[in-house]
């Protein structure tokens, strides 16, 4: 099968001129060149391509170099995995990145069971066998005469197009567990199903998700928390009980699939990812997702969690506010404008519009929603130098002036800044 023409149509003319370059020199190196992966598979499917990356059947390092030569731009090398990231000059970025990954063509192997592989350089036929499930094998050379030609060595086409997520051989999930979680992923994203024989494979690799590292089961679930699917995998990875093994305190019930479903469904109205542009704060979506997901548990399950996986310190000062924040909604009915915003000012923001997206209660999310849009940006006119002028000696009293004569504003009591003023002669006299 040759799908020059599916290529040309499928990618934008400045990926097409960029591969054309890469082409060029590749064949002048004598190394075939290929899209491999991910790629492929979504220009099946006819989805956008998130991640683009060459795979040379040579080595990647060479062609890069030869390649920053000829066109300009940087290169960084990877020599212990023979990749390399060149570095695009302006006239050559695309539309989504300034940079393009050249990968050697690998082989992998795993001296032990979810141990990170062994890398060594290899052909197409290494390449091609050391990867996860079958959708993800098919390779299209862009090389010479071959420009097009699709290679299909495992069947992966009519895995594809029945909508069938399965492992290369028995050991895949012994080798990597990880790719259980990326399983689920692909599977919810694509509306697949999970072929029997692979998922009678889950049951022996479970209890090695336990020798994974933080960072590795961390990564994965924040891919899935960044996906619009996101809901629907933690489901299925609650029912196929992977959640428990990673921590005793991850699952995920009907409550958290209905605040994260609505959290996703927000986000489609408005054609927004991954925040609320309207509100002004850009939050990372994944973080997002652990925000929602985690907020019923307690600070001492969260601190617990975090033993297994490593927050980022942001992210884990937030998890602790809006677990917080999460069990005392109730406080804030019927709490002036001021007094929300002095307990509110003291949480991360991101933990603060967390909670508005879930309240229940309308009159609590108006509260967040205020806070977030509106009342955290009010300030007293008045400053720190107006108030040295009028000869008050600099120390803690100009905090509790200003604050007083903020709260004043937030609880409607001044409008005007003649009104601030007569209140401030007032708390002077």
């Amino acid at each position: 099968m040759n799908l020059a023409d599916h290529l040309a149509s499928s990618l934008t003319s400045k990926v097409l001129d960029l591969i054309n370059l890469v082409k060029a020199t590749s064949e002048g190196l004598g190394f075939p060149l290929y899209i491999i992966g991910g790629s492929v598979r979504d220009l099946m499917l006819e989805s956008s391509i998130k991640d683009f990356d060459l795979t040379v059947e040579g080595d990647a390092i060479i062609l890069a170099r030869a390649l920053a030569n000829k066109h300009g731009g940087k290169v960084t090398a990877h020599t212990k995995f023979g990749t390399a990231k060149w570095f695009l000059p302006k006239d050559l970025a695309t539309e989504s990145s300034d940079t393009l990954d050249l990968v050697s063509a690998r082989s992998e192997t795993y001296k032990q069971p979810a141990a990170l592989p062994t890398v060594k350089t290899g052909s197409m036929d290494d390449d091609i066998r050391r990867r996860d499930f079958t959708i993800n094998t098919l390779a299209i050379r862009l090389d010479g005469e071959y420009f097009g030609e699709l290679r299909d060595d495992l069947n992966g086409m009519d895995d594809l197009k029945k909508g069938i997520v399965r492992v290369l051989h028995d050991n895949s999930f012994i080798d990597d567990p990880t790719r259980m979680y990326r399983a689920v992923r692909y599977t919810e994203r694509y509306g697949f199903k999970i072929a029997d024989e692979t998922l009678a494979l889950i049951p022996e690799a479970r209890g090695l998700i336990e020798k994974l590292s933080a960072q590795r089961i961390r990564h994965e679930l924040d891919l899935i928390l960044e996906e619009w699917s996101a809901a629907t995998a933690l489901t299925r990875l609650d029912e196929l009980d992977l959640l428990k093994p990673i921590h005793p305190a991850l699952y995920f019930d009907k409550t958290a699939h209905v605040r994260l479903g609505d959290l996703h469904t927000y986000r489609g109205l408005q054609h927004l990812s991954p925040w609320n542009v309207t509100k002004g704060e850009k939050m990372n979506a994944s973080d997002l997702g652990w925000l929602l997901w985690l907020m019923p548990l307690s600070n001492e399950e969260i601190a617990s969690l975090n033993e297994r996986l490593h927050f980022t310190a942001d992210l884990l000062a937030s998890l602790f506010a809006v677990s917080m924040m999460f069990k005392d909604q109730s406080v804030f009915v019927g709490l002036k404008p001021s007094e929300c915003v002095e307990r509110l000012e003291s949480f991360p923001v991101n933990a603060v519009e967390a909670i508005g997206y879930v309240a229940e209660d309308a009159r609590v999310k108006e509260r967040f929603d205020e806070y977030i849009s509106r009342w955290r940006y009010i300030k007293a006119h008045t400053t720190g130098n107006d108030l040295k002028k009028l000869g008050i000696e600099p120390g803690p009293r100009y905090a509790v002036l200003l604050r007083h004569l903020r709260n004043a504003w937030l609880d409607g009591e001044v409008e005007t800044e003649e009104e601030e003023k007569k209140l401030l002669d007032g708390l002077l006299s």
